[in-house]
């Protein structure tokens, strides 16, 4: 309890003083008052009250009881200063009326100016109720609290408007389609089947879940749109040829001859056709425009899965749409078919795997659902006709490509229902994809899987033929095997050492790398091998179509052997490897984390590339009568083998500047391997033909080769002093 101060002089206790007395409100000593002890404690950044509102806050109650007797008396009435009042404000007692006196209560040596203020007979606020000491008249206004909201902020998201112009472009786009598929595309020769009904389903299908979805889900619409738009150029082009050589196509669904046709003019069906595609395209351009994010994209899970999946659909694309015993319609696969159909189907192949990782990398999870989905209903209406076609016609049958592709697509689409954003862990790290060894498990086993088929490849007959003599019931047989076979054994065995050493533990971080560059080998020589195999059917069965004259000549057939077939399987499964292996380097990259750039090879690196692509330009051996298919001259089935090995060399030059120089090493290797296989073509494949002699593509190609394995030998070293 606070001590009692002295009253002042002249005066007893409990008599009331006159307002005109100067004694009446000045201290009688220098005493300071106590330090009031606070049952409540003042936040930090409040500023600290001054000493007499500190000091009024000792007996509470007491000041209460005493405020409703003082003002309970009348006007006029004296108050007597209450004992421990030695500190009260002049300003307070100044402040009130002439006559009116106020007693302060016990302990509050600084009386508050407000209550000071309140006329006499007025009754003061409980003690509960008045504010805080903290929220003093001295307090800056800064401080003050309010009970006003906060304002809304002002970084919320607008929701994405609703894409009215891409869904309409779209719209007008299946229309354009549908009404393509009900107008002849050529007035020379008319749909193999009612196709109308199918083909309308297939193109407005798309369009009418777009429309429906606009308004509440705009941005899986656009993705949608964006999915269907990716494959507009492929189908476009591949249209094309319609224009170019339409007895030349195959599609059945559109454009079936009953009768040998040099040449046919398009009808109003191929413009429909053209502006359908034109329209989806634009439609795709506008809802990119309406999706613009500048957020960063999440980490999706499925990234490696929808690619493998896409890039199977697109194999499935690339081979003959159906299988043929109709004289007027030659089915081919793509690389056998015109210019304007190959160059469709190749866009399509590209855009499928490409549009499918730009899809889960997209920073919105329904965009990225939508794209999916658009994709697997681009592809389903490719893939789709040619089904029907062998379904609906007897002289037509289904193939296994456009099977694989619709199968591939459906669990493309099947990916979209699934949860798409990955949970992130309590970890920094999300672990969230396989570990290390089930990819390098995947790839090993990937690996060998191709060279199994390679080698059965090779030793299986790449043409059977048959000739069917006069008078005879049973046809003969033989069979023929391809000069380049020793080629692809020797790639078959590369790939299989390389992917065996990838499953085991000890070697698999080095032999990895060397096998997500070696697999392009089985391209390079396996189109080699069917090189042999097409040109033998295709020359074979021009000659003897028809047949010559019966009672002399004898009819031979030359169709594609099962080696032809186990080749073209393997052709597939070194895709899927590479894309595994490729899968596996991202998974290691993150489990290793980022490490120092191997740009101290660079010249060597740049000399082994550019040597690389000289060499590969040009032949490597020389045989009388004989030209060997090249990069630019004398394009041909091996030149996409060329071309595809010359674009993973290139790559993994270009990888290995920035790549760790451990991995680096092993990339650069595996290229050099495939220089080294490339200038192996001279014994393999000239020593077949007889007379073969190197040529300039061959030295060149092994100083490549050098320049390559010097290159990995100075990473190799770097590696050993870090």
């Amino acid at each position: 309890m606070p001590p009692r101060s002295e009253p002042p002089a002249g005066d007893t206790p409990g008599t009331p003083a006159s307002p005109q007395d100067p004694a009446a409100t000045r201290p009688t000593g220098k005493r300071k008052p106590p330090r009031a002890q606070t049952s409540r404690q003042v936040p930090a950044e409040t500023p600290a009250p001054p000493k007499g509102e500190a000091a009024g806050q000792v007996g509470s109650e007491p000041a209460t009881a005493e405020s409703r007797s003082a003002g309970s008396r009348p006007a006029g009435a004296g108050s007597a200063t209450a004992p421990g009042s030695a500190g009260a404000d002049p300003a307070a007692a100044a402040a009130r009326p002439a006559g009116a006196d106020s007693a302060p209560a016990s302990g509050s040596a600084g009386a508050d100016p407000a209550a000071a203020a309140r006329p006499a007979g007025t009754q003061p606020t409980s003690a509960a109720a008045l504010p805080a000491p903290a929220t003093s008249a001295t307090t800056h206004p800064k401080n003050t609290p309010t009970n006003h909201p906060d304002p809304t902020p002002t970084w919320v998201e607008d929701e994405t408007p609703k894409p009215t112009i891409p869904v309409t472009l779209t719209a007008l786009g299946a229309l354009a389609l549908t009404a393509a598929a009900i107008a002849h595309v050529s007035p020379a020769a008319a749909p193999g089947f009612t196709s109308w009904p199918w083909l309308a389903v297939l193109a407005l299908a798309p369009a009418v879940a777009a429309a429906g979805i606009a308004a509440k889900r705009p941005a899986l619409a656009n993705g949608l749109i964006l999915g269907l738009a990716a494959l507009a150029p492929g189908r476009l082009v591949l249209d094309l040829q319609f224009a170019v050589n339409g007895p030349l196509t195959v599609r059945p669904e559109l454009y079936f001859p009953d009768r040998f046709i040099g040449g046919s003019a398009v009808g109003a069906g191929f413009w429909l056709l053209v502006a359908g595609h034109v329209l989806t395209a634009a439609a795709g351009i506008a809802a990119a425009r309406a999706s613009r994010n500048d957020d960063e994209p999440e980490r999706r899970r499925w990234r490696l899965l929808a690619p493998l999946l896409a890039v199977t659909a697109s194999v499935g694309l690339l081979t003959a749409p159906v299988a043929s015993d109709n004289g007027f319609l030659l089915a081919r696969a793509a690389f056998e078919g015109p210019w304007p159909a190959l160059g469709g189907y190749l866009l399509l192949a590209a855009a499928l795997p490409l549009a499918a990782a730009l899809a889960l990398a997209a920073p919105s999870e329904r965009i990225a659902r939508g794209m999916l989905l658009g994709l697997a209903a681009g592809a389903g209406s490719v893939a789709v006709p040619p089904i029907l076609a062998g379904l609906l016609r007897k002289d037509l049958h289904v193939t296994w490509g456009p099977v694989l592709a619709l199968a591939a697509t459906a669990l493309v689409a099947g990916l979209a229902f699934t949860r798409l954003s990955e949970t992130p862990k309590d970890t920094e790290r999300d672990v969230t994809i396989p570990g290390v060894f089930w990819w390098r498990l995947t790839t090993g086993a990937l690996g060998l899987a191709t060279a199994v088929a390679a080698l059965v490849g090779t030793f299986a007959p790449q043409v059977a033929v048959s000739a069917l003599n006069p008078g005879a019931t049973v046809p003969s047989t033989a069979a023929a095997e391809s000069p380049a076979r020793w080629f692809l054994l020797t790639a078959a065995l590369l790939v299989a050492v390389t992917a065996a050493l990838t499953l085991v533990p000890v070697t698999a971080a080095k032999a990895r790398p060397v096998l997500g560059v070696a697999w392009a080998g089985i391209v390079l020589a396996g189109t080699a091998v069917l090189n042999t195999a097409l040109t033998a059917t295709q020359a074979g069965n021009l000659a003897g179509f028809g047949g010559a004259d019966a009672g002399t000549t004898p009819v031979f057939t030359y169709d594609l052997g099962a080696g032809a077939a186990w080749t073209f399987a393997a052709l597939v499964l070194a895709a899927l490897t590479a894309l595994a292996a490729v899968g596996t380097g991202v998974v290691e990259r993150e489990d290793v984390g980022d490490g120092t750039a191997n740009a101290g090879v660079l010249t060597p690196v740049v000399a082994g590339a550019v040597l690389a692509v000289a060499g590969f330009g040009l032949p490597v051996f020389s045989v009388p009568g004989y030209v060997a298919p090249g990069l630019w001259s004398n394009f041909d089935t091996p030149s996409w083998g060329l071309w595809t090995t010359v674009v993973v060399i290139v790559g993994a030059a270009g990888l290995a500047v920035r790549s760790r120089p451990r991995p680096a090493a092993a990339l650069l290797t595996g290229a050099a391997l495939l220089a080294a296989l490339h200038a192996a073509e001279l014994p393999l494949v000239g020593g077949t033909l007889g007379g073969a002699s190197p040529s300039t593509g061959f030295w060149v190609t092994l100083a490549a080769v050098a320049a390559l394995l010097i290159a990995a030998g100075l990473s190799a070293a770097g590696g050993r002093r870090a």
